[in-house]
C-alpha cells in the first residue's frame, strides 16, 4: 500500500470525529475544550470568553471604545482624538467621563509611549534608533516621554492633550507584551545588557497602573471587539 493510500483512510476517519489535522499529520486544537468556538440559545455562533481578556469587561462605561496605534505619530494623533471623545460625549451627550470604557492600544513602535520617563532618561537613543521620533525641541532623542510632556502644543501630533490628564479620566492602555519584549531585545543590543534585564525594568516602568501588559496587542483589538467595543485605527 503506497503512503497516499495509507494516508487517506487515516483522514476519513478522523473527519469523522471532527478532528483537523495539520501538514504534519496531527491533530490540532487552539488550546483545549476551552477554545472551543460556543453557540447561543439560538445557534447563533458566540466567541470564547478567555480570563485573560475580563478586564475588559470590568471597565465600567455605557460606551466601548478601542483604538489601535502602531506608529509614534498614531499614538500622538490618538491623544488628540480621545481628548475630543471625552469633552464631546460631556458637552453634547450630557456624560460624565466614568460612562465611557475606552482603551488605547499600544502595539508595534507605539508600545514606548506606555513607558515612564525613566526609561526613555536611560534608553532614549536606543529609542530613537527604533522610531526616528526625535525631541523636536532639541533635534535629539528625547529624554522622557514626550506625550506625557507639557509645553509641546502643535509641535507634536498629540497637540498639547498629555496621556496623563487622559488616564486622570479614565483611559486604559493595552501594551503590546510581543512588543515590549521586542523593545527589551533590541535596547539590550544597543546597551550591551541582556534582554531579560531590560524586559523587567520596562514592565516596572509602565506609565500608569491604567496600563494593562496583554499578551498581544493585535490579539487586544481582535478581544475588544468580540467584547462589544467599537474600533479605530489611528495612524
Amino acid at each position: 500500500m503506497s503512503q497516499l493510500e495509507r494516508l487517506f483512510p487515516r483522514r476519513s476517519f478522523l473527519s469523522k470525529l471532527g478532528i483537523g489535522l495539520t501538514a504534519g499529520g496531527a491533530a490540532v486544537g487552539a488550546s483545549g475544550a476551552t477554545a472551543r468556538a460556543q453557540s447561543d440559545a439560538a445557534g447563533r455562533w458566540q466567541p470564547t470568553r478567555h480570563g485573560l481578556d475580563d478586564w475588559l469587561d470590568q471597565l465600567p462605561g455605557k460606551h466601548r471604545f478601542v483604538l489601535d496605534t502602531t506608529t509614534p505619530e498614531g499614538f500622538g494623533n490618538a491623544l488628540a482624538f480621545l481628548n475630543n471623545y471625552f469633552n464631546v460625549n460631556q458637552n453634547a451627550y450630557g456624560l460624565q467621563d466614568a460612562d465611557l470604557a475606552v482603551v488605547l492600544v499600544a502595539r508595534h513602535l507605539s508600545t514606548l509611549f506606555a513607558y515612564g520617563d525613566a526609561v526613555w532618561a536611560k534608553y532614549g537613543g536606543p529609542i530613537t534608533q527604533r522610531t526616528s521620533f526625535n525631541d523636536p525641541k532639541t533635534k535629539q532623542p528625547p529624554t522622557v516621554n514626550l506625550f506625557n510632556a507639557p509645553g509641546y502644543g502643535g509641535a507634536l501630533p498629540n497637540r498639547g492633550t498629555t496621556l496623563d490628564s487622559l488616564l486622570k479620566r479614565g483611559l486604559q492602555l493595552a501594551v503590546c507584551q510581543v512588543s515590549t519584549r521586542g523593545n527589551a531585545a533590541a535596547i539590550a543590543g544597543a546597551t550591551g545588557g541582556t534582554a531579560d534585564a531590560v524586559y523587567n525594568e520596562l514592565i516596572a516602568n509602565l506609565i500608569s497602573r491604567s496600563a494593562h501588559m496583554v499578551p498581544a496587542g493585535i490579539v487586544a483589538v481582535n478581544r475588544a471587539q468580540e467584547r462589544g467595543y467599537s474600533l479605530a485605527s489611528v495612524s
